[in-house]
Protein backbone atom coordinates (compact mmCIF):
# COMPACT_ATOMS: atom_id res chain seq x y z
CA UNK A 1 0.00 0.00 0.00
CA UNK A 2 3.09 2.22 0.71
CA UNK A 3 4.63 1.93 -2.92
CA UNK A 4 1.26 3.05 -3.93
CA UNK A 5 1.21 6.30 -2.03
CA UNK A 6 4.27 6.84 -3.65
CA UNK A 7 2.59 6.66 -7.32
CA UNK A 8 -0.23 9.04 -5.77
CA UNK A 9 2.31 11.39 -4.57
CA UNK A 10 4.54 11.77 -7.22
CA UNK A 11 1.64 12.21 -10.17
CA UNK A 12 0.54 15.26 -8.22
CA UNK A 13 3.74 16.64 -7.99
CA UNK A 14 4.62 15.92 -11.71
CA UNK A 15 1.26 17.22 -12.85
CA UNK A 16 -0.20 20.17 -12.31
CA UNK A 17 1.89 23.81 -11.98
CA UNK A 18 4.58 21.13 -13.14
CA UNK A 19 3.19 19.81 -15.72
CA UNK A 20 5.26 19.85 -18.63
CA UNK A 21 8.43 20.60 -17.30
CA UNK A 22 10.71 18.30 -17.14
CA UNK A 23 11.39 18.39 -13.81
CA UNK A 24 12.35 15.30 -11.91
CA UNK A 25 10.51 13.76 -9.06
CA UNK A 26 12.41 11.55 -6.84
CA UNK A 27 11.70 9.65 -3.30
CA UNK A 28 15.16 9.06 -2.58
CA UNK A 29 16.85 10.10 1.01
CA UNK A 30 17.97 13.67 0.45
CA UNK A 31 21.66 13.19 2.44
CA UNK A 32 25.16 14.93 1.37
CA UNK A 33 25.52 12.53 -1.16
CA UNK A 34 23.07 12.67 -2.63
CA UNK A 35 22.73 16.37 -3.13
CA UNK A 36 26.60 16.39 -4.46
CA UNK A 37 25.22 13.71 -7.41
CA UNK A 38 21.91 15.94 -8.19
CA UNK A 39 22.74 17.52 -11.79
CA UNK A 40 19.45 18.61 -12.89
CA UNK A 41 16.37 20.34 -11.51
CA UNK A 42 14.74 18.02 -9.04
CA UNK A 43 11.70 17.99 -6.51
CA UNK A 44 12.16 15.52 -3.88
CA UNK A 45 9.63 13.41 -1.60
CA UNK A 46 10.99 11.79 0.95
CA UNK A 47 9.04 9.89 3.13
CA UNK A 48 10.36 10.19 6.38
CA UNK A 49 7.78 9.06 9.14
CA UNK A 50 4.60 5.83 9.41
CA UNK A 51 2.01 5.98 11.95
CA UNK A 52 -1.56 4.99 12.66
CA UNK A 53 -3.90 7.80 12.88
CA UNK A 54 -6.11 5.90 15.77
CA UNK A 55 -8.87 8.53 15.70
CA UNK A 56 -10.19 7.13 12.88
CA UNK A 57 -9.75 3.36 13.81
CA UNK A 58 -13.11 1.41 14.26
CA UNK A 59 -14.62 -1.17 15.51
CA UNK A 60 -16.99 -4.36 14.41
CA UNK A 61 -16.98 -6.02 10.61
CA UNK A 62 -17.39 -4.97 7.24
CA UNK A 63 -19.49 -6.75 4.81
CA UNK A 64 -17.78 -7.87 1.54
CA UNK A 65 -20.75 -7.65 -1.26
CA UNK A 66 -20.25 -9.58 -4.53
CA UNK A 67 -21.52 -9.05 -8.24
CA UNK A 68 -25.17 -9.38 -6.73
CA UNK A 69 -25.40 -7.51 -4.31
CA UNK A 70 -25.23 -10.59 -1.77
CA UNK A 71 -22.57 -10.43 1.36
CA UNK A 72 -20.60 -13.26 1.03
CA UNK A 73 -17.69 -12.67 3.11
CA UNK A 74 -17.21 -9.96 6.30
CA UNK A 75 -13.48 -8.40 7.51
CA UNK A 76 -12.43 -6.10 9.89
CA UNK A 77 -12.37 -2.27 9.11
CA UNK A 78 -9.01 -0.49 7.62
CA UNK A 79 -6.60 0.93 9.41
CA UNK A 80 -5.53 4.20 8.10
CA UNK A 81 -1.98 5.77 8.44
CA UNK A 82 -0.59 8.63 8.01
CA UNK A 83 2.15 8.68 5.48
CA UNK A 84 4.41 12.08 6.07
CA UNK A 85 6.70 13.33 3.37
CA UNK A 86 9.28 15.92 3.34
CA UNK A 87 9.09 17.61 -0.11
CA UNK A 88 12.25 19.80 -1.25
CA UNK A 89 12.99 21.14 -4.26
CA UNK A 90 16.92 21.36 -5.43
CA UNK A 91 18.16 23.63 -7.90
CA UNK A 92 21.99 25.60 -8.18
CA UNK A 93 19.99 29.05 -7.04
CA UNK A 94 17.63 29.62 -4.33
CA UNK A 95 15.31 31.42 -5.69
CA UNK A 96 14.60 28.85 -8.77
CA UNK A 97 13.91 26.23 -5.47
CA UNK A 98 11.33 28.56 -3.69
CA UNK A 99 9.95 28.69 -7.49
CA UNK A 100 9.95 25.05 -7.77
CA UNK A 101 8.13 24.63 -4.26
CA UNK A 102 5.63 27.62 -4.52
CA UNK A 103 4.33 25.44 -8.31
CA UNK A 104 4.45 22.34 -5.62
CA UNK A 105 2.38 23.94 -3.30
CA UNK A 106 -0.37 25.41 -5.86
CA UNK A 107 -0.38 21.93 -6.87
CA UNK A 108 -1.09 20.02 -4.16
CA UNK A 109 -3.45 22.83 -2.32
CA UNK A 110 -6.79 21.91 -4.20
CA UNK A 111 -6.25 18.47 -3.58
CA UNK A 112 -7.33 18.03 -0.02
CA UNK A 113 -9.09 14.69 -0.70
CA UNK A 114 -8.08 12.25 -3.26
CA UNK A 115 -11.36 10.21 -5.19
CA UNK A 116 -10.95 6.41 -4.98
CA UNK A 117 -11.19 6.81 -8.94
CA UNK A 118 -7.73 8.44 -8.63
CA UNK A 119 -6.37 5.77 -6.76
CA UNK A 120 -4.21 2.92 -7.92
CA UNK A 121 -4.49 -0.58 -7.24
CA UNK A 122 -5.46 -1.94 -4.11
CA UNK A 123 -5.90 1.33 -2.28
CA UNK A 124 -8.25 1.91 -5.44
CA UNK A 125 -10.18 -1.06 -4.72
CA UNK A 126 -10.95 -0.08 -1.46
CA UNK A 127 -13.27 2.57 -2.41
CA UNK A 128 -12.33 4.87 0.04
CA UNK A 129 -11.11 8.60 -0.65
CA UNK A 130 -7.63 9.49 0.82
CA UNK A 131 -7.39 12.85 2.58
CA UNK A 132 -4.06 15.55 1.99
CA UNK A 133 -2.76 17.71 3.94
CA UNK A 134 -0.28 20.12 3.42
CA UNK A 135 2.15 22.13 4.85
CA UNK A 136 -0.32 21.99 7.96
CA UNK A 137 0.78 21.76 11.82
CA UNK A 138 3.60 19.39 12.62
CA UNK A 139 2.03 16.81 14.82
CA UNK A 140 4.80 14.04 14.78
CA UNK A 141 7.88 13.81 17.41
CA UNK A 142 10.37 14.73 15.34
CA UNK A 143 10.98 18.26 14.10
CA UNK A 144 12.01 18.74 10.64
CA UNK A 145 15.89 19.70 11.78
CA UNK A 146 16.24 16.73 13.66
CA UNK A 147 15.33 15.06 10.50
CA UNK A 148 18.14 16.76 8.58
CA UNK A 149 20.47 16.27 11.31
CA UNK A 150 19.60 12.59 10.95
CA UNK A 151 19.83 12.89 6.92
CA UNK A 152 23.17 14.52 7.76
CA UNK A 153 22.72 17.75 5.46
CA UNK A 154 21.46 21.39 6.15
CA UNK A 155 17.99 22.68 6.98
CA UNK A 156 16.08 23.71 3.73
CA UNK A 157 12.70 25.10 2.99
CA UNK A 158 10.23 22.14 2.46
CA UNK A 159 6.66 21.00 2.36
CA UNK A 160 5.33 18.95 4.75
CA UNK A 161 2.92 16.91 2.94
CA UNK A 162 0.82 13.78 4.40
CA UNK A 163 -1.43 11.39 3.19
CA UNK A 164 -3.64 9.32 5.19
CA UNK A 165 -4.04 6.07 3.48
CA UNK A 166 -6.19 3.12 4.30
CA UNK A 167 -4.74 -0.17 4.66
CA UNK A 168 -6.91 -3.48 4.53
CA UNK A 169 -7.46 -5.87 7.84
CA UNK A 170 -6.92 -9.52 7.35
CA UNK A 171 -8.27 -11.93 7.52
CA UNK A 172 -11.34 -12.39 5.67
CA UNK A 173 -13.93 -14.90 6.75
CA UNK A 174 -17.47 -16.00 4.74
CA UNK A 175 -20.48 -14.91 5.90
CA UNK A 176 -23.15 -17.23 6.77
CA UNK A 177 -26.41 -18.18 4.59
CA UNK A 178 -29.54 -15.55 5.24
CA UNK A 179 -31.89 -16.76 7.89
CA UNK A 180 -34.69 -18.23 6.10
CA UNK A 181 -36.65 -20.06 9.59
CA UNK A 182 -37.15 -18.89 12.79
CA UNK A 183 -35.79 -20.59 15.86
CA UNK A 184 -37.92 -23.45 17.31
CA UNK A 185 -37.88 -25.22 20.61
CA UNK A 186 -39.25 -28.67 20.86
CA UNK A 187 -40.12 -30.20 24.29
CA UNK A 188 -39.73 -33.86 24.47
CA UNK A 189 -40.44 -36.24 28.14
CA UNK A 190 -37.93 -38.09 30.04
CA UNK A 191 -38.62 -41.19 27.52
CA UNK A 192 -37.98 -39.06 24.63
CA UNK A 193 -42.07 -39.01 23.65
CA UNK A 194 -43.26 -35.92 21.73
CA UNK A 195 -45.14 -33.75 24.25
CA UNK A 196 -46.62 -31.85 21.03
CA UNK A 197 -46.30 -29.53 18.29
CA UNK A 198 -43.12 -27.86 18.36
CA UNK A 199 -43.51 -24.33 19.66
CA UNK A 200 -41.72 -21.00 17.96
CA UNK A 201 -40.24 -19.49 20.19
CA UNK A 202 -38.61 -16.93 17.75
CA UNK A 203 -39.40 -15.72 14.50
CA UNK A 204 -37.43 -12.79 12.95
CA UNK A 205 -40.38 -10.78 11.20
CA UNK A 206 -38.75 -10.67 7.76
CA UNK A 207 -39.27 -14.86 7.85
CA UNK A 208 -42.66 -14.38 9.99
CA UNK A 209 -44.36 -12.29 6.78
CA UNK A 210 -42.25 -14.87 4.32
CA UNK A 211 -43.89 -17.75 5.95
CA UNK A 212 -47.43 -15.37 6.13
CA UNK A 213 -47.52 -15.24 2.33
CA UNK A 214 -46.57 -18.56 1.51
CA UNK A 215 -50.01 -19.91 3.61
CA UNK A 216 -51.74 -17.66 1.87
CA UNK A 217 -51.01 -18.52 -1.35
CA UNK A 218 -51.23 -22.06 -0.74
CA UNK A 219 -54.60 -21.14 0.54
CA UNK A 220 -55.30 -19.53 -2.40
CA UNK A 221 -54.78 -22.72 -4.53
CA UNK A 222 -57.09 -24.81 -2.00
CA UNK A 223 -54.35 -26.60 -0.91
CA UNK A 224 -54.38 -25.40 3.06
CA UNK A 225 -52.31 -26.45 5.80
CA UNK A 226 -49.31 -24.47 7.10
CA UNK A 227 -45.51 -24.93 6.14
Amino acid sequence: MIHEVDEVLKSLLGGGALAGSGIDVVLDAPTRDWAARRNAPTINAYLYDIREDVNRRQRGHVPVYDERDVVVKRRQPPRWFRLSYLVTAWTRQPQDEHRLLSAALATLIPREVLAPGELPGALGALGMSVPVSVAGTQTESRSLAEIWSALGGELKPSLDVVITAPFPAYPEYDAGPPVTEGAAVRVRTLDDTPTGPEERAHRPRQVAAVRDARRAARRGRGTGGAL
